[in-house]
């Protein structure tokens, strides 16, 4: 990790965050530069969309192999990863899996990888053991991110994959705030400075 930077960090949206469509977000930071951060929101379940139908849609396999995929295929679970480029796909998964030139590691346990060779190889059962598909992500420019976070928009804490692959979408909110000492119920609206 750079130091001054969020790689491999969890975002973790305060009542008071301005934009909306990051209310009570969990945000995992893939990059962080002085050129801007790019991030998977964990906490938002894609509506009526699920693994093996994209595998279809896509064409990555027909509709009468669907009965045979991996079992973990149909469990694996699809997100919204955040409002750019939503009809684009990220798989955020664990270290044990990599495509030259595709993926990137973010840290020793966890990657990111765009490409759709990704989504063959885990229809075969040979992708990485934990993993989860973004739809979309979430991007700062230069510096937003960090006035965010003076705004008191955002608290940080380090990530861990027990978190982002197994725990409940529903639950990935108030898990982060707890694992930083945080009670949700005492989160107040009004921030200050000392």
């Amino acid at each position: 990790m750079k130091p001054g930077f969020l790689d491999g960090q969890l975002l973790v949206a305060m009542p008071g965050i301005m934009d909306e469509r990051f209310a009570r977000s969990v945000i995992y930071i893939c990059a962080h530069s002085g050129e801007g951060a790019m991030g998977i929101v964990l906490n938002r379940p894609a509506a009526n969309v699920n693994l093996p139908d994209l595998l279809v849609q896509l064409e990555i396999i027909p509709e009468l192999e669907r009965i045979l995929l991996p079992q973990k295929v149909g469990r694996m679970q699809v997100l919204m990863g955040g409002p750019v480029e939503t009809s684009r796909g990220f798989v955020l998964h664990s270290s044990d899996f990599h495509i030259a030139q595709s993926t990137l590691l973010i840290d020793d346990s966890i990657c990111l990888t765009a490409t759709v060779d990704i989504l063959r190889a885990i229809a075969r059962g040979e992708g990485p053991k934990d993993a989860i598909l973004a739809l979309g992500y979430a991007g700062w420019e230069a510096g937003q991110l960090e006035t965010e976070i003076q705004a008191n928009g955002w608290l940080n804490c380090p990530a861990d994959a027990e978190l982002i692959f197994n725990a409940s979408a529903e639950l990935r909110y108030e898990m982060a705030l707890r694992r930083i000492g945080v009670d949700p119920a005492m989160l107040s609206m009004q921030a200050g400075h000392a």
